[in-house]
């Protein structure tokens, strides 16, 4: 575990990539494999269910210590987390005398931890942490905690940990990312083969990493040749990869999710392909020829069961995009034209309809493109993305090959009504905000945003936030109705769930409308109308 707490502590320590990539370096060339391949785990955010919750952490610190639960409520406040908050409290806790020892990481993982799952009382789970806790230093403790609540979270992405292992192993970066792909169990045979040389065979399930497009700058785009690019419309739906081998078939979503029982139907269109086939594309909620609203596509998912009601309510269709395997062959590095080619005659000689190709959209000019995305809205679609006509399928976002050239987000000018504190670093500030949009003289609230200010506005509305507070609700502060905000967002759509009746997709702060009274804001009425236009 020290040897794992210092590897967090160097990359928590700076904000230098190199130095991240260094310190991960180091930790893969000294570790024992059993360990490394449990803080690749970790590392990666990989699922892993919480074995205890931070409110049982907090009543066995409460339980240990003669502080009142109003201070570490306070405490809480300050720092944003409670793991944290306990590893810092705890160095004034006297605690049972308990030998300090340095058992591995993967013995916490694989054997200690367990333990707090099969304990048979509250009392053995209590005495369990408390002697976890004092065999360990703050930081340990901190580390320990964020992992057994299933909330471990570091400063480094998870490109920079395959950075970190491809420099310890030799093994380039796009083998590893593929490698890793969907979910692993970590044992010592899955580190062998991930950190081999040789190549290794891929499970029937595994998908490709995803080629990610990046937002267009049109200054520069409209240097390039119109003829050397291919436009198509960006859906609003799931991406994700369909996979046909060992007459199996496996839905993955870009999250690295297998949702394959969500989409029965899908699972069927693809079971007469031949084995060998991946398909990149989109799942859309899909009737009639035309794109459905993304909230039919949200009653799909996070379910083990669909039934037929659903599929019948809810249908949904698959946009492909790309083809990346053919008969069994990786053929990512053949151009783009080429793959889609292959794509168009492998459907063409199936009888789906589930499953159709992306049409290309034509285009002469940068006007003329232009103009196709102005209609993207028209055709239930969130823009374009606009890809080079001999461009390889590459891993994650590279600038230059695929761009993303989404319209401008509806907006709607709203009322700050309510504020509340962050999490981590922001929890000092009050971040999370609540806005309303006018029905008659009543503020209904319609939207939860997050982001958009700069750090100055931040600073800035959350001392007016303190010196305006009209109530308060444990954490939620109401304030007074005085302040406008452009938020913007995707999509609108009708919702019983909301007491506004609608639901807003991706919302946030456009900008702070500080030349406009709240009395003028936008109206709930003006909303309806909004929506109106996408029903």
């Amino acid at each position: 575990m020290k040897q794992f707490t210092q590897l967090f502590q160097a990359i928590d320590a700076t904000t230098s990539t190199h130095e991240k990539v260094r310190s991960l370096q180091a930790y893969f060339q000294i570790a024992d494999p059993a360990d490394q391949v449990w803080a690749l785990y970790l590392l990666l955010g990989k699922t892993r269910r919480r074995t205890i919750t931070s409110r049982v952490l907090r009543e066995v610190f409460l339980q240990v210590s003669d502080l009142p639960e109003w201070l570490f409520q306070d405490c809480y406040a300050q720092v944003g987390d409670s793991a944290e908050v306990i590893a810092l409290l705890l160095r004034d806790v006297p605690l049972p005398a308990q030998e300090r020892h340095d058992r591995p990481l993967h013995q916490w993982l694989e054997q200690i931890i367990p333990q707090a799952k099969a304990a048979e009382t509250d009392q053995e789970r209590q005495q369990l942490v408390v002697s976890w806790w004092a065999a360990l230093d703050n930081t340990e403790v901190f580390v320990l905690n964020k992992i057994l609540t299933g909330a471990f979270r570091v400063g480094a992405s998870a490109k920079l940990v395959i950075k970190g292992l491809a420099a310890a192993t030799g093994v380039s970066e796009p083998v590893l990312t593929h490698r890793l792909m969907g979910d692993f169990t970590p044992t010592v045979e899955f580190y062998q083969r991930l950190t081999s040389l040789e190549a290794t065979q891929q499970a029937p399930s595994q998908p490709y990493p995803f080629f990610l497009a990046t937002s267009l700058d049109e200054a520069k785009f409209q240097q390039e040749e119109p003829a050397d690019w291919l436009a198509e419309w960006k859906w609003d739906g799931i991406r994700a990869q369909m996979i046909k081998r060992a007459d199996q078939v496996f839905i993955w979503s870009r999250g690295e999710d297998l949702v394959t029982p969500q989409f029965p139907e899908l699972v069927a269109a693809l079971e007469p392909f031949p084995n060998g086939v991946v398909l990149d594309g989109e799942i859309l909620a899909w009737q009639g020829g035309t794109p459905l609203p993304f909230n039919h596509l949200q009653k799909r998912l996070g379910r083990k069961r669909v039934t037929a009601k659903i599929m019948a309510a809810h249908p949904v269709h698959f946009i492909a995009y790309d083809l990346l395997e053919e008969q069994g062959n990786d053929i990512r590095d053949l151009a783009l034209s080429d793959r889609q080619a292959r794509l168009r005659a492998l459907l063409d000689g199936t009888d789906s309809d589930r499953i159709h190709p992306s049409q290309p959209l034509a285009f002469e000019s940068f006007a003329e493109l232009a103009a196709l995305r102005s209609q993207a809205r028209q055709q239930g679609a969130e823009g374009l993305v606009v890809k080079a006509v001999d461009s390889p399928y590459l891993v994650g976002r590279k600038r230059g090959f695929w761009w993303k050239y989404k319209v401008d987000p509806i907006s709607l000018d709203a009322v700050l009504i309510y504020a509340q504190a962050g999490s981590g670093k922001r929890a000092n500030l009050f971040t999370d905000y609540t806005f309303a949009l006018w029905q008659g003289d009543t503020l209904v609230p319609f939207a939860k945003a997050y982001s958009g200010l700069d750090n100055r506005e931040i600073n800035e509305l959350d001392k007016w936030i303190r010196r305006h507070t009209l109530e308060r609700f444990g954490p939620v502060r109401s304030v007074e109705p005085s302040y406008v905000f452009e938020i913007g967002f995707e999509g609108i759509a009708q919702s019983k769930r909301h007491k506004s009746g609608i639901s807003v997709r991706f919302p946030r702060i456009l900008r702070w409308r500080k030349d406009k009274p709240a009395a003028e804001a936008d109206s709930l009425e003006t909303a309806q109308a909004l929506l109106a236009q996408f029903l």
